[in-house]
């Protein structure tokens, strides 16, 4: 795709935890501070509701992969009510055109309950792999994931193991096979006293 780089920004749900550095994260994304950008939203305790309701009531993964879907974008709604200068977008096609446009867009992720070939209904795909997912799709050059938890030092992502980040719960499960097939550069950002790390899927 042509045009000024882009990135795609999955900001997890456990922010929720720190709402000055959510607010922080967000403010950043909408004034560019990584360029042309596109948000995706983690599930955070929309998604836990979905997981406990899974749990009590037994049901199926792809239901509850569609519940988790709809969690995003509660998140999605939240994360505009937030900052302002954010844009909801549930059109995967508008959203790389918002981007560049200086629109930062926060993806909906609404239309995959539909259901999708690449993408397992299943709670080995999280808010992680679909943002993945999206920067293959777009062919956006970075992929960020910005983590309530540390992250590993720069010199352990020089050969970056995403198996072993996702058995650490660091990434889903289903991360390292969407990071076989991304060409771009995957960044992992932590907490504020945790400097930026940066990694390129090599496997």
């Amino acid at each position: 795709m042509s045009g000024p780089s882009l990135s795609v920004a999955k900001v997890g749900g456990s922010l929720l935890a720190d709402g000055g550095r959510l607010r922080a994260v967000l403010a950043d994304l909408a004034a560019g501070a990584d360029g042309a950008c596109i948000v995706v939203p983690g599930g955070g305790p929309f998604a836990d509701a979905a997981r406990t309701a899974q749990a009590s009531l037994g049901l199926d993964d792809a239901f509850a992969h569609r519940l988790a879907l709809d969690a995003m974008g509660r998140m999605a709604e939240l994360f505009c009510a937030l900052e302002p200068r954010l844009t909801r977008c549930a059109d995967p096609a508008a959203l790389a055109d918002l981007a560049r446009a200086g629109r930062a867009p926060v993806w909906d992720p609404v239309a995959l309950k539909a259901g999708h070939a690449a993408i397992p209904e299943t709670w080995d795909v999280t808010s992680d792999s679909l943002a993945l997912w999206l920067a293959t799709e777009i062919g956006a050059d970075r992929c960020i994931l910005v983590k309530s938890a540390p992250v590993p030092r720069a010199a352990d992502l020089a050969a970056v193991d995403w198996g072993a980040l996702a058995a650490r719960g660091l990434v889903d499960a289903a991360f390292p096979a969407f990071a076989a097939a991304y060409p771009g550069a995957i960044i992992l950002r932590g907490p504020p006293e945790t400097a930026t790390r940066r990694a390129r899927a090599t496997a």
